[in-house]
């Protein structure tokens, strides 16, 4: 599933964001979402998300 719908993204999630250093790289971190940083319901990019562990991205996978 994309990160694109905030609806779909909830505190606790394991999911894999792109931080703002791996853009370029598209490299994937893996974590657990602690908070849910964009306002709106959807973003073309990924919703920007806060990891438990700190790191912000923005959402490109959710896993179940």
């Amino acid at each position: 599933m994309s990160g694109e719908n905030r609806k779909d993204i909830k505190p606790g999630l394991e999911v894999d964001i792109v931080l703002k250093k791996d853009q370029r790289s598209g490299q994937l971190t893996r974590g657990v979402v602690k908070d849910l940083l964009t306002k709106s319901p959807t973003h073309p990019h990924g919703i920007k998300v806060r990891l438990e562990d700190g790191q912000v991205g923005r959402v490109k996978n959710i896993h179940s």
